[in-house]
C-alpha cells in the first residue's frame, strides 16, 4: 500500500496498467512515446483531482484533514506490522530448520567420533609394531597378503573417519553461525515490532481524540446533515471525474458486468448493519450497504476490473474503487488497509483490502456500493452468493 497526505502516490503508482496491453513484440517506438504522454496526462488529472478534493475537505473541516492524516498513518503502521510478522514467521521457521539440522549433524559427529575412538583404541592395543611382527611371524605368503590388505583397508578407513569428523565439525560451525545470525535477526524484528506497535497505539489514541472532537463539533453546530451531504457530493464528484478521465481506456471482459446481475459473491462474510435505501440524517439515504465484520477480515473484488482509486476520502475512509467497464464500478470503504494500487487489475476473489473503521466509523465493517455511472444501484440485486459457496 502506498499513501501520502500531499501527493497521492497510490493513485500514481502502477497507472501504466490503465492502458490495455497489446502483447505485440517490438511495438512501434513512436506509439510508445505517445502512450507515455497520454499516461502522464492521466496521472496529472487524477493527482489534481485528489489534491483538489483533499483541499476542499480540509477547508470545510480542519478536523477531517487531521483525521485523514491519522488514519492513513494507522493503515501504514498496520501494513508494516503485518510485514514484520511475516518476516518473523519466516525467520522462526528458518531457525527451527537450522536447529533440526544442527541436531542431526551433532548426532552424526558423535557417531563418527565414537568410531574413530574405537579405531584409535584398537591400534594402540595391537601396538605400534603390529605390521613388523606380522612379517616376522607369518610363513604363508597368501595369509600374509590378505592380512596386509586388511591393515591397508583399516588405515584408509581411519583416514576417511578422520576426514568425516573434520567435515562434520566444519558443517556444525557453519550451522551454528547461521543459527546465531537468525537469532539476532529475530531479536531485531522483535524490537522493530515493539516500536511499530508503540507508534500505532499513539496514532490510535490521536484518532480517538479527533473523533471525540469531531463528534462534539457536529453536536454543537448541528451540522451532521451538512457534513453527510458534502461527503456524498464529494463521492459523486469523484466517480464522475474518474469516469470522464478513464473513458478513453475501456475495460473488456469475456462476460460483461451488466449480465451478472444476481450472480456475484459478496466481498466479505458479514452481517447487514445498514441497507441500501435506508434513511440517514436529514432525509438522506444509504447509497450502499454496510456489513459488520471484524477488523482485518479480507475484502475481495466481486468481479474482473481495474483499480481506479485506492486512497482516503472523507466519509469513506480508506476507499477502493474498481472499474468493471461499461460505466459499472464497485466501491469498498471503511477499510483498515488497502492492498492494491490504482492501475492494478483484479479478478473475482482477489484480496484488495482489509476490514476496518476508517473514515471516523464507530465500529468495524465494510461499506459496499455498486454504481452505474454516478447512479447508485442496490447491491442486493447484483450480489447474492456468500463467500466460500460454490
Amino acid at each position: 500500500m502506498a499513501m501520502t497526505r500531499s501527493i497521492p502516490i497510490c493513485i500514481l503508482a502502477s497507472l501504466w496498467l490503465i492502458f490495455p496491453w497489446s502483447g505485440a513484440v517490438g511495438q512501434d517506438k513512436d506509439l510508445t512515446q505517445i502512450k507515455e504522454r497520454e499516461l502522464e496526462a492521466v496521472r496529472e488529472k487524477i493527482s489534481a483531482l485528489k489534491t483538489s478534493m483533499d483541499k476542499r475537505a480540509s477547508e470545510r473541516d480542519r478536523i477531517t484533514g487531521e483525521l485523514q492524516s491519522a488514519e492513513v498513518s494507522i493503515a501504514e503502521k498496520r501494513t508494516r506490522l503485518k510485514e514484520l510478522e511475516r518476516q518473523r514467521d519466516f525467520s522462526e521457521k528458518k531457525k527451527a530448520d537450522l536447529d533440526a539440522r544442527l541436531e542431526i549433524k551433532e548426532a552424526e559427529l558423535t557417531a563418527e567420533t565414537a568410531q574413530l575412538e574405537s579405531q584409535v583404541v584398537a591400534a594402540y592395543t595391537s601396538g605400534n609394531q603390529e605390521r613388523v611382527k606380522l612379517l616376522l611371524n607369518q610363513h604363508d605368503p597368501a595369509t600374509l597378503g590378505r592380512l596386509m590388505t586388511y591393515y591397508r583397508y583399516m588405515s584408509e578407513f581411519r583416514g576417511e573417519n578422520i576426514s568425516a569428523v573434520n567435515s562434520h565439525i566444519a558443517e556444525l560451525s557453519d550451522l551454528r553461525e547461521q543459527a546465531a545470525r537468525e537469532e539476532n535477526r529475530l531479536a531485531g524484528l522483535a524490537r522493530a515490532h515493539y516500536a511499530e506497535l508503540t507508534e500505532l497505539n499513539a496514532a490510535q489514541e490521536k484518532r480517538q481524540t479527533l473523533l471525540v472532537a469531531l463528534k462534539s463539533r457536529i453536536a454543537e453546530a448541528g451540522s451532521e446533515i451538512d457534513r453527510l451531504a458534502a461527503e456524498e457530493r464529494d463521492l459523486a464528484r469523484l466517480i464522475a471525474e474518474l469516469t470522464s478521465i478513464l473513458s478513453d481506456y475501456p475495460i473488456t471482459s469475456e462476460e460483461p458486468f451488466r449480465t451478472l446481475r444476481g450472480k456475484l459473491t459478496w466481498p466479505i462474510a458479514g452481517s447487514l448493519l445498514h441497507d441500501f435505501g435506508q434513511p440517514r440524517a436529514g432525509g438522506l439515504k444509504w447509497n450502499g450497504v454496510v456489513l459488520s465484520a471484524p477488523r482485518g477480515r479480507e475484502v475481495r473484488a466481486i468481479y474482473h476490473g481495474r483499480i481506479v482509486f485506492a486512497d482516503w476520502l472523507a466519509g469513506m475512509g480508506l476507499l477502493v474503487i474498481v472499474d468493471h467497464g461499461d460505466g459499472f464500478m464497485t466501491l469498498y470503504g471503511y477499510n483498515e488497509t488497502t492492498l492494491k494500487s490504482a492501475g492494478d487489475w483484479v479478478a473475482p476473489g482477489d484480496v484488495i483490502a482489509t476490514v476496518g473503521d476508517s473514515g471516523g466509523q464507530q465500529q468495524t465493517g465494510l461499506y459496499f456500493e455498486v454504481r452505474q455511472g454516478t447512479k447508485p444501484m442496490n447491491p442486493r440485486t447484483w450480489v447474492s452468493r456468500q463467500p466460500g459457496t460454490g
